[in-house]
């Protein structure tokens, strides 16, 4: 149960962070219940790991990596998006300017419980972050283009990505999404409601 528990937890945790939308994303200012959101954009247009986003994100889903061998799972996926974002994608089949995306990824521990084998989110390895918006509001930012901002930061440094270029270290992973504005939007079912 303890497990069940914190892999709820982190998927809330996960959802909450996708969609901050619309108002003045570059200030990172948007409002989840009369509070203003956390700066995830900066000037420049370097991202960070929004910190409250466990508080204020929506759950969107999750993903379990399996392992290469054996029975199981190698990672836990949390995905949380921020406020307004599923609601807007449930109206048109777009995310809208703005959408804040946020994916904690965990090692998984694999053990044999009275229901079969199970994986849990174990420890937390790093956060992916993405936020949608046009790359011309950053010219020169290596991290933006195809209409979004991409991230990396490890467990160790929420606040510094450990990406240089979106195209390099992020793009590879999404091309087979590229049809659903580059995320796996098969994969959540609550876009689909």
């Amino acid at each position: 149960m303890k497990a069940i528990g914190a892999m709820g937890l982190g998927v809330v945790a996960i959802a909450t962070i996708v969609v901050v939308a619309g108002r003045g994303w570059e200030t990172a200012e948007a409002f989840d219940h009369g509070s203003p959101a956390e700066a995830v954009v900066d000037a420049r247009g370097n991202l960070r790991v929004p910190e409250n986003y466990l508080a204020t994100y929506q759950a969107l889903g999750s993903w379990a990596i399996a392992t290469e061998n054996g029975k199981g799972s190698k990672e836990i996926h949390v995905v949380l998006a921020s406020t307004g974002a599923i609601d807007a994608y449930r109206k048109d089949g777009h995310f809208p300017d703005g959408t804040v995306l946020v994916k904690e990824v965990y090692s998984a521990a694999t053990s044999e419980m009275t229901t079969g084998t199970v994986s849990r989110a174990d420890s937390l390895k790093g956060w992916f972050v993405m936020v949608k918006g046009d790359a011309s509001r950053f010219p020169g930012n290596a991290l933006w283009g195809d209409g979004w901002g991409w991230s990396w930061f490890d467990a160790t440094n929420p606040s510094k990505t450990t990406s240089t270029d979106y195209a390099l270290d992020c793009k590879a992973c999404h091309v087979p999404a590229q049809a659903t504005e580059w995320v796996y939007v098969n994969g959540y079912p609550v876009l689909k409601r």
